[in-house]
């Protein structure tokens, strides 16, 4: 089978496409045949590694934690899969070294989701850490819900940052199929529209005017959820519009790796501050993210594409180079390697 691999960190150039033996699933395991695989700034931040030239943990690493396909082939001790089923599958990579650039990948039976028939593979394929990153900043808020789904966030204000980028654009869907007001802000009229086309009810473009009257405009008591892509730039406009027991849920960096906060303020207002990582977020949230994304597709709510907020970019398999660095120079959307045809053939 074809495979995209490297064996130490570095730029781009260090993925290569090789020829592997088709892996065979071990207990608990389920092997699957993957249609399209999707590209995350975590996984060329995990090829680029902290240092070029170091060893990988693996004697070879196939990149990409996200994907979608059909399941191959199941190992003993596996339920609630079969053989021909869409799936979707997540942390493909983590801590192993079987990521989706490849023509068959195998994982462990609770990282694989059933994709419903109506969702296409693109989707299953951009779902992973946008979705499921989003699943968790939704729900660390004082008094949950711990689950989204219709109704889990009635009344609730959600203040998106970032709405045009793949974690924003699943918030935006998932906390407007949960019933939130969702105000993003956005840094150009083109961003806008793709907010706008995900859902979001308002807009925000924080290169005009005063963001923070803006926001207050919409949310006069304040906004109840953040999701934080730039905790260091947007330190102060969240200060200035969270409400009283709200929650800001950082899951980036992006613009700096430390903030300054006004403790007394946040003090008064009994601000939450939820920082979180898939990684280490334990099985449970990710369990729980799982379930309500398959309630969300099958609700039609999550959907990709320019018409729904989220162009794609796409790439063969030979050009996995290519899409690692349409992801690092921040392409707009969502970026997506073509492994197979629907019939299997490359």
């Amino acid at each position: 089978m074809r495979a995209i691999v490297y064996s130490q960190t570095g730029d781009s150039s260090v993925l290569q496409l090789v020829e592997r033996p088709l892996p065979q699933p071990g207990t608990g395991e389920v092997r699957v045949r993957i249609v399209v695989s999707g590209v995350n700034p975590t996984d060329w931040k995990a090829r680029a590694g902290g240092r070029p030239g170091r060893p990988t943990p693996f004697d070879e690493v196939v990149p990409d934690q996200d994907g979608a396909g059909v399941v191959d082939a199941i190992g003993a001790d596996v339920t609630g899969l079969a053989v021909g089923d869409r799936v979707w599958v997540f942390l493909a990579a983590h801590e192993r070294p079987t990521g989706t650039a490849q023509e068959f990948a195998v994982l462990p039976a609770e990282r694989v989701v059933p994709l419903p028939d109506a969702a296409s593979f693109d989707i299953g394929a951009s779902l992973g850490v946008p979705a499921m990153t989003a699943h968790r900043a939704l729900t660390v808020a004082e008094g949950g819900p711990s689950r989204l789904g219709p109704g889990a966030l009635d009344g609730r204000i959600v203040l998106v940052a970032g709405g045009a980028g793949a974690v924003g654009h699943a918030a935006i869907q998932l906390a407007r199929w949960s019933g939130a007001r969702v105000i993003t802000t956005v840094s150009s009229a083109d961003k806008a529209a793709l907010a706008i086309a995900a859902g979001a009810h308002h807009v925000v473009n924080y290169r005009e005017g005063d963001t923070t009257r803006a926001i207050r405009a919409i949310a006069p008591d304040g906004v109840d959820i953040v999701v934080e892509v730039s905790p260091a730039r947007n330190a102060q406009l969240n200060s200035s519009v969270i409400a009283n027991h709200g929650t800001i849920a950082v899951y980036a960096t992006d613009g700096g790796g430390e903030m300054l906060l006004d403790v007394r303020h946040h003090f008064a207002l009994n601000v939450r501050y939820q920082f979180l990582l898939l990684y280490t977020v334990g099985a449970e949230p990710l369990a729980a993210a799982a379930s309500a994304i398959g309630l969300a597709l099958r609700d039609g709510a999550l959907d990709v594409g320019a018409a729904a907020g989220l162009p794609l970019t796409r790439f063969p398999l030979d050009r996995a180079a290519e899409a690692h660095d349409a992801v690092e120079a921040g392409t707009v959307g969502k970026v997506l390697i073509d492994v197979a045809s629907l019939d299997g053939t490359p």
